[in-house]
């Protein structure tokens, strides 16, 4: 089923399109709201929401009698140090290859503790709550447009090797289209960049035991010592993406320079 983009959506992709291509500079007038509704034919309150969350995004920057420009900080630039795992082992001249295992919209009722923490959804419906039948069954077989997080699962291979799995989880409000993405070509963190700038971020390392859908993912035995990557970054002061990154532990380290 293909997801008709919101009008509203539809209108910040073409602006950050053109803020990414370099039509519009940072610090440049973007077109009027006037302009923008007559292009997209809707009304200048659907453009007007485009833009106030463009604001909020600190993508632009709407001065009161003068108009909307480019805010001056560079947008496409993440103030997180977002590792890109894809480009790290072609710049080891070792090859690469993602594999999607799995990805899907997950309904508020469908999160776990874990999730309903990360994103601010404490007080969301449990599916173990509902006593409907038909209720649970609705939940179970959703489209993406009921979604109100997207979830993807992918292993990615160095030299045929499979080296770490990640399970992501994304605001699907925030970024509709992101589950229609080939992830086998498209770098998750590459993409969420380009469509959100992302603000700040907190992450943690754990050496754990690998369950058993990791262990055949990373192809090693179950309960082998893996190294856990979890990041947590935010756009507009709300998380927009939470990872966890396993890495099988006698394949992968973690290095820097102080």
């Amino acid at each position: 089923m293909t997801k008709t983009v919101p009008a509203y959506q539809r209108i910040k992709n073409a602006i950050l399109d053109n803020i990414h291509s370099g039509k519009w500079q940072a610090g440049a007038a973007i077109s009027t709201e006037m302009a923008l509704a007559e292009e997209f034919g809707v009304s200048r309150m659907t453009v007007n929401r485009a833009l106030k969350e463009l604001s909020e995004e600190r993508v632009l920057e709407r001065r009161q009698g003068s108009g909307t420009f480019v805010a001056q900080q560079q947008f496409n630039h993440t103030f997180v140090e977002v590792r890109n795992i894809a480009q790290d082992l072609k710049s080891a001249n070792r090859d690469y290859q993602a594999q999607v295992v799995s990805k899907r919209g997950i309904t508020a009722a469908m999160l776990n503790d874990e999730l309903r923490r990360k994103f601010g959804l404490e007080k969301v419906v449990k599916s173990s709550e509902l006593k409907d039948v038909a209720d649970i069954k609705a939940i179970e077989n959703i489209d993406n447009e009921a979604a109100i997080l997207y979830e993807v699962k992918i292993i990615h291979f160095a030299d045929g090797q499979p080296i770490q799995f990640e399970e992501r989880w994304v605001d699907a409000t925030k970024v509709p289209e992101f589950i229609e993405q080939d992830f086998s070509v498209v770098n998750t963190s590459d993409y969420l960049i380009a469509k959100s700038p992302l603000e700040r971020g907190s992450y943690t390392i754990r050496a754990l035991a690998a369950p058993n859908e990791i262990a055949d993912a990373l192809q090693i035995a179950p309960q082998s010592p893996t190294l856990v990557l979890c990041r947590q970054t935010y756009s507009a002061g709300q998380v927009l993406t939470f990872v966890k990154m396993w890495h099988a532990g006698d394949r992968y380290q973690f290095s820097g320079e102080l």
